[in-house]
């Protein structure tokens, strides 16, 4: 074999690798344009709109006497709700106001699905508000990607100039009013317009500024990617639960229909594709059940819409359920069915829970009492031969009215109160009393024994509260 045979044979051929394919862990914006629509679900998503800030921006004007009817004075630490004055140790009314919403939560899920998403949540309640504004100046959503795939021109300066205007006005009001919760509304309003408060003002332009990101450009990437709602709704969710759902079996094979459409073996989907025109989370219903659906059900007016016209029954993307669907069961067998033993279990629980939170709301006591021992005299003897600790005693007024309160002790033998036993307070308001206790020298055994404050309301709103304490005796 010669030599440049041998060379030919051990050399060896090493492959050239393909270039390394860069794939990105996140995915890029898409900015969705939803279609306006009109229809049943349509109607009831503005219904909720109206509702929920008619009572969000309405409720801080309004008054309860002299104050306003809801506002969480944290400074004063009074919460005023309605007729009720609460303290921070009525903190256990939050708590049970706070599982109640849970339960109704889980109750609604439970049901039909991300009700609380579609028409109630305040993200989307700010994101179809923003989207209105965005609609009233810019136009429909043809005209709105016309405008934004075209230059910079006068026209779409001012419209898109207008239009953020508008959404930082609506968001400033909106951080001004949550405010006005925990901040009474009209003394804020006249620090903000004379540019006092720089607490005040650092939150109504941290709420505003909030509402603006959240509404304005995050919209659905919130639902999708920030709300723990969306990812454990599916343990919530069986397949008897109201879904947005659309029916394969009825509409594929999807396509445009003709005359001859029945022989072309077509479904009832004409692959329109307004489904995923007026989809505020920009997906498609017809590719299943997927998390960011917020079950809206404006895709259910825009195929009912289509389906009108061209002459085919409603209800090819519809509210059901899976097994419903499946089965191809009535609407009146799917309703029987959502009154399953969970249901009905959260139901009972959510019930019982309403019933004791009002029972113990009527039965509340309008007079809160804290006992503090005075340290820096424990226990000390007085003229008369006598011995004497000091209390300081805080009695907190939940009327709306003046009270006097009688101050009384018990527990020991010979106890007496040596201070005032008679107490005013004024109304929703709270006061601290030096309270001094004495009992004979040598009627009691050296160390502390157990003894009891009662303090009662003299006033029409009868109240009588009882608080332990102890009564030092030295060695």
């Amino acid at each position: 074999m010669s030599h440049p045979e041998r060379a030919a044979r051990s050399r060896k051929v090493i492959p050239i690798a393909p270039a390394p394919e860069t794939v990105s862990l996140y995915e890029a914006r898409r900015k969705i344009h939803p279609r306006s629509i009109r229809g049943v679900f349509a109607r009831w998503r503005w219904l909720m709109v109206w509702a929920t800030q008619v009572l969000f921006y309405g409720l801080p004007w309004l008054e309860w006497g002299q104050r306003q009817m809801v506002l969480f004075d944290l400074g004063a630490r009074r919460f005023y709700l309605f007729g009720l004055v609460l303290y921070p140790q009525d903190f256990i009314y939050l708590t049970g106001l706070l599982v109640i919403s849970a339960l109704v939560l889980f109750l609604f899920t439970a049901v039909a699905g991300r009700l609380w998403c579609g028409f109630a949540c305040p993200q989307t309640v700010y994101t179809e508000i923003f989207l209105w504004i965005e609609h009233r100046i810019e136009g429909d959503r043809s005209a709105r990607l016309r405008l934004d795939a075209s230059g910079w021109t006068g026209e779409k300066l001012w419209k898109k100039t207008a239009k953020q205007g508008a959404w930082i006005a609506v968001s400033l009001w909106t951080g001004f009013t949550f405010v006005g919760y925990f901040v009474p509304i009209r003394a804020l309003g006249g620090e903000l317009l004379a540019l006092q408060g720089s607490w005040q003002i650092f939150w109504v332009l941290f709420y505003g500024l909030a509402t603006y990101g959240n509404a304005g450009f995050l919209r659905e990437q919130v639902c999708r990617y920030m709300c723990p709602y969306a990812r454990f709704q599916s343990a919530m969710f069986d397949k008897d639960t109201l879904i947005v759902t659309y029916d394969a079996q009825r509409g594929e094979p999807r396509g445009a229909r003709g005359k001859n459409a029945a022989e072309q073996g077509l479904g009832d989907c004409i692959d329109c594709t307004l489904c995923v025109q007026v989809c505020p989370a920009g997906i498609d219903i017809r590719d299943g059940l997927q998390y960011e659906c917020i079950g809206c059900g404006l895709c259910i007016d825009a195929c009912n819409g289509v389906m009108n016209k061209v002459g085919l029954p409603r209800g090819l993307i519809r509210l059901a359920t899976t097994h419903g669907l499946q089965g191809r069961w009535s609407s009146a067998r799917m309703l029987r069915r959502v009154l399953r033993p969970r249901v009905l279990g959260y139901g009972a629980v959510l019930l019982g829970l309403s019933a004791a939170m009002v029972a113990s709301l009527s039965l509340r006591t309008p007079l809160k009492v804290d006992v503090v021992r005075d340290r820096a005299a424990l226990s000390r003897i007085v003229a008369g031969g006598q011995l004497e600790n000091i209390y300081r005693l805080q009695i907190m007024n939940a009327t709306e009215a003046v009270q006097t309160y009688r101050i009384g002790a018990q527990g020991m033998e010979g106890i007496a109160v040596a201070s005032d036993t008679y107490v005013e307070v004024g109304p929703a308001a709270s006061r601290w009393v030096a309270v001094r206790l004495r009992i004979p020298y040598g009627s009691a055994g050296a160390g502390s024994h157990p003894v009891r404050f009662e303090v009662e309301s003299l006033g029409a709103a009868r109240a009588r509260v009882v608080e332990k304490s102890v009564f030092l005796v030295p060695r």
